[in-house]
């Protein structure tokens, strides 16, 4: 048999056919080009939770009203200081842990400041707490020959009296 041109020309149809109903069909599949943000908002939302359960221990020491100034300068919480609490009950903590006497801050200052050389204290006594208390403290400080002590205090807003 011989292959004559009207075969190979009915073979070339049938091959044509066969590519274009490919093509065809690959027309009719449509390319979706949006974007499933369902995975992005799952990620999204464990970050928040997790930044809303994280932030509370990023602060350091315990919470206090400080007093409010006029002239507040701004000193961002970078995690460089030794944080000395009072509280309004005249309880003295150093970072988050309990000074049981008043007349040991030196002590623990000092222990604290070898540990940490390049550390200064950051002073943050309530608003309410007596300020024989605050003296005290600032007297032990004195005492255990500190001298870089920052004290702690909040900007008082527009009108308010500080």
């Amino acid at each position: 048999m011989k292959n004559t041109g009207a075969d190979r020309r009915e073979r070339w149809r049938t091959v044509s056919r066969l590519i274009n109903g490919e093509q065809e069909e690959r027309a009719k599949v449509q390319v979706r080009s949006d974007i499933n943000v369902t995975p992005l908002v799952d990620v999204v939302l464990v970050l928040l939770i997790i930044f809303m359960v994280v932030t509370p221990m990023i602060a350091s020491g315990v919470a206090v009203d400080l007093p409010r100034t006029a002239n507040h300068a701004r000193k961002p919480d970078d995690g460089k200081d030794i944080i000395v609490s009072i509280t309004k009950e005249e309880k003295v903590y150093v970072g988050r842990i309990l000074v049981p006497r008043l007349e040991d801050l030196g002590n623990v200052l000092v222990a604290e400041k070898r540990r940490f050389p390049d550390k200064s204290i950051f002073l943050k006594g309530d608003s309410r707490a007596p300020y024989g208390a605050v003296r005290v403290a600032l007297n032990a400080m004195h005492e255990a020959k500190i001298d870089d002590v920052v004290l702690g205090t909040e900007e008082a807003m527009q009108g308010e009296a500080p």
